[in-house]
C-alpha cells in the first residue's frame, strides 16, 4: 500500500462543454501535484447535467434517463478517490446526450435526418448500435425509441465536439502523467449495472471486472482484485457479462505501462430499495473500493519499476 505523504495540492480541472448548456463544462478532472497513487479512477456514465433542450426532445419523458444512468456511480467515485487520493476524472453531460465509452464513430445513422447521412449506402452498424446503444443511445428495451425527432448533422458535431473528444484527451493527459511520474498507471472505468440473477446455486455477482479478455492490464492487477473482493467477502465475475468498452479499448496499453479495468458495481448494494437515491450500503462500498485502489496501487508502482520509483516509499499493507 502506499501511503499519501499530506502534502498533495489538489486542484480541479474542468473542460469541455455541453450542448444546450451554455457555460456549462462537460467533465471534471480532480487531480493532485505530485500525484499521490498510480491511479485514476473515472466514471463516464456519472453525468447528470441535463440540458432543457435535451429533456424537451425525450419521448417518454425524463424518468427515463434513469435507466441511461449509471445512478450515483459519480458518488462511489467521489468518496473513493477523497478516501484515497486516487486522481478522479467524472463526466457531467449525461449518457443520454453522448455515450463516452463509446466509439465516436459508433453512429446509429437511422436516427438521423436523411440529409445528415453519410453519401452512399451506410457502414455496417456494430452490435451495440444494433442494440440502441451507440455514441447517440436509441432506443431501450420496453421503451422504444427515446427520441422525439430525428437528429441533425450539427447535433453529433457538437456533442462530438464538446463533450466526446475534450473527455478523451484529459482522460489521455491524465494517464500520461501518472505513467510519468511512476513507470505504470492504472485507470479503473467505474459503472454501475441492475443486479445480476444468481446462477443455481451461486449469489449474482457485486461486482464485474472486465479487462478485456487479458488485453488491457497485467494479469497481476487482476489477481490482486479478485483476492482483494474475496476477502471482503463481495462475489465478482471476471468479463462476464461486463468485458469493458471503448474506453479500454482506447486507453489501456500495458506494454507500455498504461493498464486498465472496467468495474461493474451492483447498484442494488449502494443504492435504495428503488434505486434512485444513495442507501445504507454506499459507505461500505466506499470503503471496500478505497481498500482495494490502495492495495492495486502497490502492484502497479511494483510493474513501473524500482528505478522510477525509487524516491517514492512503500509502506507494507
Amino acid at each position: 500500500m502506499i501511503e499519501p505523504s499530506g502534502e498533495d495540492d489538489s486542484h480541479e480541472e474542468r473542460g469541455g462543454w455541453i450542448p444546450g448548456a451554455p457555460g456549462l463544462p462537460a467533465f471534471s478532472l480532480v487531480s493532485s501535484t505530485p500525484s499521490a497513487l498510480p491511479v485514476l479512477i473515472a466514471a463516464p456514465h456519472g453525468g447528470r447535467t441535463y440540458p432543457r433542450p435535451l429533456l424537451a426532445d425525450l419521448r417518454q419523458g425524463e424518468g427515463v434517463t434513469l435507466r441511461l444512468e449509471d445512478r450515483y456511480v459519480d458518488r462511489l467515485a467521489q468518496g473513493v478517490a477523497r478516501a484515497t487520493g486516487a486522481a478522479l476524472l467524472v463526466a457531467l453531460a449525461p449518457r443520454a446526450m453522448i455515450d463516452l465509452n463509446r466509439a465516436p464513430d459508433d453512429v446509429d445513422w437511422e436516427m438521423f435526418a436523411r440529409a445528415a447521412r453519410p453519401a452512399g449506402s451506410l457502414p455496417e452498424p456494430s452490435r451495440r448500435v444494433r442494440s440502441g446503444l451507440g455514441v447517440i443511445p436509441r432506443r431501450l428495451p420496453g421503451t422504444g425509441d427515446l427520441w422525439r425527432r430525428p437528429l441533425q448533422a450539427q447535433d453529433l458535431r457538437e456533442r462530438l465536439s464538446g463533450v466526446h473528444e475534450p473527455y478523451h484527451a484529459a482522460l489521455d493527459r491524465a494517464l500520461a502523467r501518472l505513467r510519468e511520474r511512476w513507470g505504470a498507471a492504472l485507470l479503473i472505468d467505474l459503472h454501475s449495472m441492475p443486479p445480476l440473477s444468481p446462477r443455481p446455486g451461486t449469489p449474482g455477482a457485486q461486482v464485474v471486472i472486465g479487462d478485456r479478455f487479458g488485453a488491457t492490464c497485467h494479469g497481476s492487477i487482476v489477481a490482486a482484485t479478485f483476492a482483494h473482493l474475496a476477502r471482503t467477502g463481495r462475489e465478482a465475475a471476471h468479463n462476464r457479462p461486463y468485458a469493458g468498452g471503448y474506453v479500454l479499448e482506447r486507453h489501456a496499453a500495458p506494454d507500455e505501462g498504461v493498464h486498465a479495468l472496467q468495474v461493474e458495481i451492483d447498484r442494488s448494494r449502494y443504492l435504495d430499495a428503488d434505486m434512485v437515491e444513495p442507501g445504507p450500503g454506499m459507505a461500505a462500498m466506499i470503503e471496500d473500493l478505497a481498500a482495494l485502489v490502495r492495495r492495486l496501487a502497490g502492484v502497479v508502482v511494483e510493474l513501473g519499476g524500482e528505478e522510477a520509483n525509487r524516491d517514492w516509499p512503500l509502506a507494507a499493507e
